[in-house]
C-alpha cells in the first residue's frame, strides 16, 4: 500500500499536472499548485487540465489549489515542477514554510539563467542542508498521465531518500530508478534540449535520418564532455537521463525544443515559434547557458555554438548546419 501522507506539487504546467496525475493514482493526497488562481478554479471546475492535458481526469486523490499556504500545509513530500528562471523564486516563497527536516525534490530541467548553476546548487543556496533529489528521464507529460509505460531516474547523493521518492513513483506502468550522480542527471535533462533544438532545425531543413542521427550522437559526446568537466560521471550519460531523454526529445514532434527547431528552419522568429508552440521552451534559455559553462571549463561544444547563434545572433539555420559539416577532420574521440 503507498503511502498515504499527503503530498504537495507545485507547478500545474503539463508535466505537474501529469506526475501529480500519478502520485494520487498511487493512493497519495496530491495538492496541485498553480500561481495562477483562475487557471486553477478551472482546473477544480473541470476536473482535467483542458489546456495542457485534454481528456485525462483528475484521479479522486488530486486537488488543485492556488493557494500555497494550502497546498503545503501537512505536505510530507514536495514535488517543485515549474521552469527554471522560477525555480529559486518559488523555492524563496516555501523556504521559510518547510521544517529544517523536510526533504525537496524536483523535476524541472533547466540551469538557472544569467548564473548557469544547477538546480541543486541553487536549492542548497536557497533552502540549505536538507535531502535533495531530481527526477528526470525520457518522458513526455501526456503520455504519463496517459499511463502509458515510462521509466526515469531519481537521483539524491542521499540513497535513502532516492529510494523513498523512487518508491512513491514506482507503479504498474511507471518505473523509477535511484542514482547518486545528481550532477549528471541534472546536465543531461538539461543540455539534451540544446540537442533536440539542433534536430528540429536540420530535420526541418529537410537533411534527412543520417544528419539527425550524427547530431544526437555527436551531441551525447558534446554532453558528456561538459558533464564529466562538472563532475559527473560518465556512465549516467548511457542511461535515461542521458541518451534516452536525448534520443526522445529530439526524435518526437511531441518535444517542445524540436519543434522550436522545426519551426525556426520555416523562418520563424523565437518569439513566433514560441508563441505557436505556446508552452515554456527550456532549450532556448539553456542553449545561453550551456555555451556560458562550455567557456568557462574550456569544453568544445560546437553544435551548441551554432545553435546559439542561431538563436541570438540571427545566423541562418541553414548556415548553422554547414558550418557543422565544414569543421575540420578529427578523430572521433577528440
Amino acid at each position: 500500500m503507498a503511502d498515504p501522507r499527503p503530498f504537495a506539487v507545485l507547478g500545474a504546467g503539463s508535466w505537474g499536472t501529469a506526475l501529480a496525475i500519478l502520485l494520487a493514482r498511487n493512493d497519495f493526497d496530491v495538492k496541485l499548485w498553480g500561481h495562477l488562481r483562475e487557471a486553477t478554479d478551472r482546473l477544480r471546475r473541470e476536473g482535467e487540465n483542458r489546456l495542457f492535458l485534454p481528456g485525462i481526469p483528475f484521479p479522486p486523490g488530486l486537488h488543485p489549489t492556488a493557494d500555497l499556504e494550502e497546498a503545503l500545509a501537512g505536505a510530507r513530500e514536495i514535488l517543485v515542477v515549474v521552469p527554471s528562471h522560477a525555480f529559486r523564486s518559488v523555492l524563496e516563497s516555501i523556504a521559510g514554510r518547510l521544517p529544517a527536516e523536510r526533504a525537496v525534490c524536483w523535476a524541472t530541467k533547466g540551469f538557472e539563467p544569467g548564473t548557469h548553476l544547477l538546480l541543486h546548487e541553487v536549492a542548497g543556496e536557497v533552502l540549505g542542508a536538507r535531502d535533495l533529489a531530481v527526477i528526470s528521464g525520457p518522458t513526455f507529460a501526456r503520455e504519463v498521465a496517459m499511463g502509458l509505460p515510462t521509466a526515469i531516474t531519481v537521483a539524491s547523493p542521499s540513497a535513502a531518500y532516492a529510494t523513498r521518492l523512487a518508491g512513491h513513483l514506482h507503479g504498474e506502468a511507471f518505473r523509477a530508478y535511484t542514482s547518486s550522480d545528481i550532477v549528471g542527471v541534472q546536465v543531461g535533462g538539461a543540455a539534451k534540449n540544446v540537442m533536440a533544438i539542433a534536430a528540429g532545425i536540420a530535420d526541418g531543413l529537410g537533411f534527412g535520418a543520417n544528419t539527425r542521427a550524427a547530431l544526437i550522437t555527436r551531441g551525447l559526446a558534446e554532453i558528456m564532455r561538459l558533464g564529466r568537466a562538472m563532475g559527473a560521471r560518465q556512465e549516467t550519460f548511457m542511461g535515461l537521463a542521458g541518451i534516452g531523454d536525448l534520443a526522445l526529445t529530439c526524435t518526437d514532434d511531441q518535444s517542445r525544443n524540436r519543434r522550436m527547431g522545426l519551426a525556426l528552419a520555416r523562418g520563424l522568429s523565437v518569439e513566433r515559434a514560441r508563441e505557436e508552440i505556446g508552452q515554456e521552451v527550456e532549450g532556448v534559455q539553456t542553449t545561453a547557458e550551456v555555451l556560458a559553462l562550455s567557456r568557462e571549463k574550456g569544453v568544445d561544444m560546437p553544435i551548441t555554438e551554432q545553435t546559439y547563434k542561431v538563436l541570438f545572433e540571427g545566423l541562418a539555420p541553414k548556415a548553422a548546419v554547414h558550418a557543422l559539416l565544414e569543421r575540420r577532420q578529427k578523430a572521433e574521440t577528440e
